[in-house]
């Protein structure tokens, strides 16, 4: 039988936040976009807060509606990761076996750590003390014999707590719970499995399989079997990470942009950032996507397929602009994503057609890198080009990054 911890920091950016300036620590604090930039949303706060019905996700007014006197501070994703990996260098005094569920989350696999540190639960107090007194932040510790419990475990008691799940207690103790709060139950499954009248997590463990099958297809088997304790889903090594399968970046614009020039500026300004990750992993990209949202917040999706893999930033943004005055309708544009997939390794062959100028494109490709390390090294604001530092309306860009998206969960 395993040994699994689930390590979950709660609070974890409005705790952060408190961390940095800890005058925040005895007032109701939230972590959210601006209101003026119209990124008016609730990414996180504390349980001061929470005691108000502020609510992850909500408008900034909605929030403030709740809880006159909440102090909104704007997120500080630096810090946030810092703090992440301070986190996983705690865990990694115990195992190596660390699978990271964003940046305020991991499963910790303590089987072998047994010898030499105690029980699984003493090893958790320990986590739990360690990230207390060296980070100034609390985290609650499922404890248990599979993943799906683990994680299960972290959520009953917070903050600051230790919870463990046994094949002998399991039944006594999550059964009771709502189904929703099972993992991989998500709102609408929780939908429509209260419509067939499961509300918990035992309904669940003890509804005939024939009939979930039916009803939700493998996917309501598989339910059963988590209500059930059975999960045998295995714990990464520490250090190993699923391939980026692909990079995207977008922003939202503090005022619709009514001409195509700036809509062009703009999606240069975020193929410059894309150009600069694909450098940073070795990659070239086989497809180019633009999202493009209207003020009436209706949103249009469109790609194109190379024949060439591209990764020099007046590629990406040449491809998406052909994409925006072939497929976008729209008079004037909200906000604007550029994304990139079918990525390939730098050092992997390609096909070259007769027209390609190798010298040209090897010269371009030198430039970009002389470019990217001035920008690595002294920062992006550092050097820009004419096309990017014509960008207006644009606040801070919010990035989503294949593998590495930032999770902004509470």
């Amino acid at each position: 039988m395993r040994d699994i911890l689930h390590c979950d920091m709660n609070n974890f950016y409005a705790s952060v936040e408190c961390v940095l300036n800890p005058a925040l620590r005895d007032y109701p604090i939230a972590v959210g976009g601006s209101e003026d930039d119209r990124h008016g949303i609730i990414l996180a706060k504390n349980y001061i807060a929470k005691s108000f019905g502020v609510a992850t996700g909500e408008t900034t007014w909605q929030a403030r509606a709740k809880c006159r006197d909440l102090i909104i501070v704007p997120p500080h994703y630096d810090a946030y990761m810092k703090y992440s990996r301070l986190a996983r260098e705690i865990y990694a005094r115990y195992t190596d076996m660390i699978e990271p569920f964003g940046p305020d989350e991991c499963w910790l696999d303590v089987t072998a750590s047994e010898m030499l540190f105690g029980t699984p639960e003493h090893i958790a107090d320990e986590i739990r003390g360690a990230v207390k007194s060296e980070l100034g932040l609390t985290i609650s510790i499922g404890v248990s014999f599979n993943k799906i419990f683990a994680k299960l475990g972290s959520d009953m008691k917070k903050p600051d707590a230790v919870t463990v799940l046994t094949p002998e207690n399991f039944r006594q103790k999550a059964w009771p719970l709502p189904v929703g709060d099972l993992f991989g139950v998500g709102r609408a499954t929780q939908k429509t499995l209260n419509s067939y009248g499961i509300y918990t997590i035992g309904d669940l463990a003890n509804y005939p399989e024939i009939s979930l099958k039916y009803r939700l297809g493998i996917n309501g088997v598989r339910l059963k079997a988590y209500a059930n304790g059975m999960d045998e889903s295995a714990v990464g090594f520490s250090g190993i990470r699923e391939p980026v399968k692909s990079v995207s970046h977008g922003t939202t614009f503090t005022q619709n942009l009514c001409t195509a020039d700036d809509v062009r500026s703009g999606i240069f300004y975020l193929s410059e950032s894309i150009s600069h990750r694909l450098y940073s992993i070795g990659r070239y990209a086989g497809v180019v996507s633009l999202w493009v949202k209207s003020p009436q917040l209706q949103v249009v999706q469109s790609q194109s397929r190379q024949h060439t893999p591209i990764r020099r930033a007046a590629d990406i943004a040449s491809q998406a602009c052909r994409l925006y005055d072939a497929n976008t309708p729209f008079d004037s544009v909200r906000a604007l994503t550029v994304g990139v997939s079918m990525l390939t390794d730098e050092n992997a062959p390609m096909e070259i057609t007769l027209f390609n100028d190798t010298a040209k494109t090897e010269k371009l490709d030198k430039l970009d890198r002389a470019v990217d390390s001035i920008r690595c090294r002294f920062g992006t604001d550092k050097i820009k080009t004419a096309t990017s530092m014509n960008v207006r309306c644009l606040p801070g860009m919010q990035t989503l990054s294949g593998a590495d998206i930032a999770f902004a969960r509470e």
